[in-house]
C-alpha cells in the first residue's frame, strides 16, 4: 500500500536514476479481478550513477514471483515498491503480478471502465501495473502482449503479431512509463488513412462501442488536420504506421497522448450535430491537436522529472492554441483564451493554491496538473514569440527537437536552445516565480509629448515572499480622435519595476523612446483631441493592469481600435466598472454605454462571433475579483442582481432590433461546426437570451421544439431555465436523449449551473438522488457538483448549503476516485475573497473534509494548502 503520510518531494534532490532500462516485454493474461502481468526488464547501471540502491515502485497488486537472470530473488517490500539485491552489471528483471481492475475506482493504472480495459498511467499510474522505476527520466523500448478474448486488444507502436486471443505490439521509440497504454475490449473503429511529408504511409483508428460509430467523423478531419498543421508550421511528422485514438467513459481529464495510442475521455472526442453542441466541437479539435501535438513537445522529447510539467504542457497548449487560431477566427480564439487564463489561472495565482509554473516542491504531482502549468506554461511560450519575432521562435524550436530528441529534459535545456539571446536576459524568472504581476500605467503630456510610465509589481505568495521584477513585453498602441492608428503596435519591454517611454504624438512618424521624465514632472492634459493609449494589445503579457482610463477612452478603444483583442477588452472593462459599482449600489449604468453596447450588438462590421464574445457580461467571479482588487468585499448575490439588471435593460434597450437581428443569422443550410455558422449560432443564443427576458420564453420554446442540433437545442433549453416552459422542456429533452450518456450530462449541469442562487444547492441535491446521478463516473460528477461551484453565487449562498453539499459528496467521493476529489476541492480556493461569515462556513466544511477516516494524501494535501 502507499505510505499514508507521503513526504514532500523536492527540485533540489533529484538525482538520476541508478539503473537504465534497455528493453521492456509485458505480458497481460487479462481478467476482470485478477489479471496477471508478467515483466521480463533488461536493466543495466547506470554510469552517471553512483548510487547502486535498486528500487522499483509498485502499488496496490500482489506479488507472485521474482527473479534475475532466471534465477528466483528474494525482494524486501517497501510503502511505495520493493528493493532487492541486484548485479553490479547488466541483467534482466522478471516478474509476474496479479492486479484486480475492476476494483480500481481511482482509474490510475489498469481499470475497466463498461467491460473495457484501459490504462492512464500519467503522472505515477504505471507502478499500479508492475513493478517499474516510475518516473519519467527512465526510457525504454516496449513489448507488449495481451492475451483476451476480447475482439480488439490495443498497445503503443505498430502492430506485429497476433493470434487467437492474442496480439503483440512493439513501440520503436524509448520512452517512460507514463506513456504506456493497453485498451482491450469489444470495439469498432471509425477508419482512415494519413501520408505523411515523408511518405509513410499512417493507419488511423478511432476506437469507440459499436453505438458510438456515428459520433467519430469530425474526430478524424480534426486529427489529419492536426498532422497537416504540425507538419507545416513546425515541420514535425507523424513516425509509426499506425495512430489510434479510443475514446473511454470513465476517464479522470479530457485525453492522454500515449505513444500512437491515445485514450480520450468520451467526451473529448464524440460528437455529432445532434448530441454535441459548437462549443463541444470546439473543445474535440483543441484537445485532439492537442493530444496529437504532444507526439513531439512530450513524447519524442518528455520531461526529466515531474517538475518539468511546464514544458511538455505549457509548450504544447501554446501550440495547440496557435492550431485554433489558424483554423477559426484568431480574434475569438485569443479571448477564449484569455478568459480561461483569467477565469481559472489567475484565480490560482492569487489564492492560496499558487505556485510557480515550474514549483519547487510537491506531496502528489497529480495536485499539480493546474491551470498555472497549462494556462500560464502557455503564455510563457507566446511572450518568448513576441520577444523574439516568429522567425526565431522558430529557429529555437528546430534547434530543440534536433538537439534533444530521444531525451528527458528540463526548462534549462528548453531555453538554452535560445543560444542566450541577451533579448531574453531575466526571462527564466518566469518559470519560477509565482504570482501575477500588476502593471500600473500613468500617462503624462508636455506639449504634444506623451510620456508612459510602467511600475510592475507582484504580490508575495506564502512560497515566494519576495518578487523580482519580470520582463514584461507590453505591447502598445496609440488612437488619435478620429480613431485612427498614429502608430503600428510597439512593444516596450518593460525590464524594471519602474519604466517611461515618450513620444511625440505630433510627429508624422511618431516613435517611443526610452525616457528617464517622471510622470510627476509632467503636467497632465485632458484635451479632448489627446490620443488614447491601447495597452497590453492581444494580450501580449499575462499581467493584470491598471490603467484608470476613462470611460471616454474605453468607448473609443471599444469603436476604433485596430487590435480586436482590445475591441473586446474595452468593451469588457467598462461592463466590470459598471457592474463593480451597481453591487455596490453606488452608480447606474451611463446612457453612453448601453449605446455603444448596442451599437456592438448591432455592428456588421464585425463578425458574429466576436459581436457574440463582446455582448457576454463578465462572470460573477469576474466581477468580484474585480472588487476585491478595489479593496472592496464582494457580495455574490449583489453581483448577481446587478448582472440580471444590467442584463434586463440591455434587453429593453434593444428590443426593436432583437428580432431582425435573430432573423438575420439564422442559418438554412446543412450544419457545420466550422467557425462561421457556429459564430451566427452564437451571436443568435445571446440575442434568444435577451428575447426571453421580454417574452417570458415563448421564441426558446419554439427554437427548442424544432431544433435540428444540439447547439440550439441546449441554447433554447439555457433559456427557458427559471421560466414557466422549464419543467416540460427538461423532461421532454430528458426523454429524448436518455441513451446518450454525453447528452444527459448536458441536462444535469444546464439545471444546476442556471438555477437562481437561492436554488442551486437544492437542485443539485434533487440530482444527486436521481437515478441517472452516478458517483463513480467523473463526467457525471462534474456535471452536476462541479456546476454547482461554478454557479457562484448559488454556491456562494449566505446559508452555507452550497459548501456542505459539495463537502458531503467531496467525502464520499474520496474512497472511490481520490484525484477527481482533489482536483474539485479548489471550488474552496477562494474563501478569503469573501465576507467572514462565508469565509468561515467554507472554512469549517474543509476541516469537516480533512477530519475524515482515511482521506487520501491528494484530498489531504489540497485542503492543507487551501486552508494555508
Amino acid at each position: 500500500m502507499k505510505d499514508a503520510s507521503p513526504q514532500t518531494i523536492y527540485l533540489a534532490d533529484y538525482t538520476v536514476p541508478a539503473y537504465l532500462v534497455d528493453s521492456v516485454h509485458l505480458t497481460f493474461q487479462l481478467h476482470p479481478t485478477a489479471t496477471r502481468v508478467t515483466s521480463k526488464i533488461a536493466f543495466r547501471p547506470n554510469p552517471e550513477s553512483a548510487d547502486r540502491a535498486f528500487h522499483l515502485h509498485g502499488e496496490h497488486m500482489k506479488l507472485i514471483s521474482t527473479r534475475i537472470d532466471g534465477q528466483p530473488v528474494d525482494v524486501s517490500l517497501t510503502p511505495d515498491g520493493l528493493t532487492a539485491d541486484v548485479p553490479d552489471a547488466p541483467f534482466i528483471w522478471e516478474a509476474e503480478v496479479e492486479i484486480d481492475p475492476q476494483s480500481n475506482t481511482a482509474l490510475e493504472g489498469l481499470y475497466l471502465s463498461n467491460g473495457m480495459f484501459c490504462t492512464q498511467c500519467e503522472a505515477e499510474g504505471f507502478r499500479r501495473i508492475t513493478y517499474y522505476p516510475d518516473r519519467p527520466d527512465v526510457m525504454s523500448v516496449f513489448t507488449v502482449r495481451i492475451m483476451s478474448d476480447l475482439p480488439v486488444l490495443l498497445s503503443n507502436g505498430n502492430p506485429t503479431d497476433s493470434g487467437d486471443g492474442w496480439a503483440e505490439w512493439h513501440d520503436p521509440w524509448p520512452k517512460p512509463a507514463y506513456l504506456f497504454a493497453l485498451v482491450a475490449g469489444d470495439l469498432v473503429a471509425h477508419s482512415d488513412s494519413f501520408t505523411t511529408s515523408e511518405g509513410r504511409d499512417v493507419a488511423l483508428n478511432i476506437y469507440v462501442r459499436a453505438d458510438d460509430i456515428d459520433k467519430c467523423a469530425f474526430g478524424m478531419e480534426a486529427l489529419k488536420a492536426s498532422m497537416v498543421w504540425d507538419e507545416r508550421v513546425y515541420g514535425r511528422a507523424y513516425d509509426l504506421d499506425i495512430f489510434n485514438i479510443v475514446a473511454v467513459d470513465d476517464f479522470n481529464m479530457g485525453a492522454m497522448e500515449n505513444k500512437g495510442l491515445n485514450i480520450f475521455n468520451s467526451s473529448a472526442v464524440l460528437a455529432s450535430p445532434e448530441t454535441a453542441t459548437d462549443a463541444n466541437f470546439e473543445r474535440i479539435e483543441a484537445i485532439i491537436a492537442h493530444e496529437y501535438f504532444h507526439n513531439w513537445t512530450g513524447n519524442r522529447i518528455t520531461c526529466r522529472d515531474w517538475f518539468q510539467l511546464c514544458l511538455k504542457e505549457g509548450l504544447t497548449v501554446f501550440r495547440d492554441q496557435q492550431f485554433t487560431a489558424d483554423t477559426r477566427d484568431p480574434a475569438v480564439a485569443r479571448i477564449n483564451d484569455v478568459n480561461a487564463l483569467r477565469g481559472r489561472q489567475f484565480r490560482e495565482d492569487a489564492g492560496p493554491l499558487s505556485h510557480a509554473v515550474r514549483p519547487d516542491s510537491f506531496v502528489e504531482i497529480n495536485n499539480f496538473y493546474t491551470a498555472t502549468i497549462y494556462e500560464k506554461g502557455a503564455e510563457i511560450i507566446r511572450m518568448l514569440m513576441t520577444i523574439l519575432g516568429e522567425e526565431d521562435y522558430y529557429k529555437g524550436l528546430t534547434e530543440y527537437f534536433e538537439r534533444h530528441d530521444g531525451q528527458a529534459v528540463t526548462i534549462e535545456d528548453f531555453f538554452a536552445c535560445f543560444d542566450d539571446d541577451p533579448r531574453l536576459a531575466g526571462f527564466s524568472r518566469w518559470w519560477h516565480q509565482s504570482g501575477t504581476p500588476h502593471v500600473t500605467i500613468e500617462q503624462s503630456w508636455q506639449g504634444s509629448e506623451l510620456t508612459l510610465t510602467a511600475r510592475q509589481e507582484t504580490p508575495p505568495s506564502a512560497q515566494q515572499q519576495h518578487k523580482e521584477a519580470l520582463p514584461i513585453p507590453l505591447a502598445v498602441g496609440l488612437i488619435d480622435a478620429d480613431g485612427r492608428d498614429l502608430t503600428p503596435t510597439n512593444v516596450l519591454m518593460l525590464n524594471e519595476t519602474t519604466q517611461s517611454w515618450t513620444i511625440d504624438t505630433r510627429t508624422t512618424t511618431p516613435v517611443w523612446r526610452d525616457s528617464t521624465a517622471s510622470a510627476s514632472d509632467q503636467q497632465n492634459s485632458d484635451a479632448s483631441d489627446a490620443p488614447t493609449l491601447s495597452l497590453n494589445r492581444g494580450f501580449a503579457a499575462p499581467i493584470i493592469l491598471h490603467a484608470d482610463q476613462s470611460e471616454n477612452d474605453l468607448l473609443r478603444l471599444m469603436a476604433h481600435d485596430s487590435d480586436t483583442f482590445n475591441v473586446w477588452e474595452a468593451g469588457r472593462t467598462l461592463a466590470l466598472n459598471t457592474l463593480g459599482d451597481m453591487a455596490r449600489g453606488i452608480k447606474t449604468p451611463s446612457d453612453a454605454y448601453v449605446d455603444a453596447w448596442c451599437l456592438s450588438l448591432r455592428s456588421e462590421d464585425r463578425a458574429p462571433a466576436f459581436r457574440a464574445l463582446a455582448s457576454a457580461l463578465p462572470s460573477t467571479m469576474d466581477i468580484a475579483t474585480h472588487l476585491k482588487s478595489q479593496r472592496h468585499t464582494p457580495d455574490p448575490q449583489a453581483i448577481y442582481d446587478a448582472r440580471e439588471t444590467l442584463s434586463q435593460q440591455f434587453a429593453e434597450a434593444a428590443k426593436d432590433s432583437l428580432q431582425r437581428l435573430l432573423a438575420q443569422h439564422q442559418i438554412t443550410q446543412a450544419y457545420r461546426p466550422d467557425a462561421e455558422q457556429s459564430g451566427k449560432r452564437a451571436l443568435c443564443g445571446r440575442i434568444l437570451g435577451l428575447i426571453t427576458r421580454l417574452d417570458g420564453g415563448a421564441e426558446a420554446a419554439k427554437q427548442h421544439a424544432n431544433a435540428d442540433n444540439m447547439t440550439n437545442q441546449l441554447t433554447a433549453l439555457c433559456c427557458l431555465i427559471g421560466t414557466e416552459h422549464a419543467k416540460n422542456a427538461l423532461e421532454a429533452f430528458y426523454q429524448q436523449w436518455t441513451h446518450e450518456r454525453l447528452v444527459i450530462d448536458k441536462w444535469f449541469g444546464i439545471q444546476i449551473g442556471q438555477a437562481a442562487p437561492a436554488d442551486a444547492s437544492k437542485v443539485a441535491k434533487f440530482l444527486t438522488e436521481h437515478e441517472a446521478f452516478n458517483v463513480k463516473n467523473p463526467n457525471r460528477f462534474r456535471a452536476t457538483l462541479g456546476a454547482l461551484a461554478a454557479n457562484t453565487a448559488g454556491f456562494h449562498a449566505a446559508d452555507g448549503s452550497g459548501y456542505a453539499l459539495l463537502a458531503d459528496w467531496l467525502i464520499t467521493l474520496d474512497g472511490i476516485n481520490p484525484q477527481t476529489t482533489a482536483r474539485m476541492t479548489s471550488a474552496f480556493e477562494t474563501w478569503a475573497m469573501w465576507d467572514s461569515a462565508r469565509g468561515e462556513k467554507m472554512r469549517v466544511e474543509m476541516k469537516r473534509i480533512l477530519s475524515t477516516p482515511k482521506l487520501s494524501s491528494d484530498t489531504t494535501e489540497m485542503i492543507t494548502r487551501i486552508l494555508g
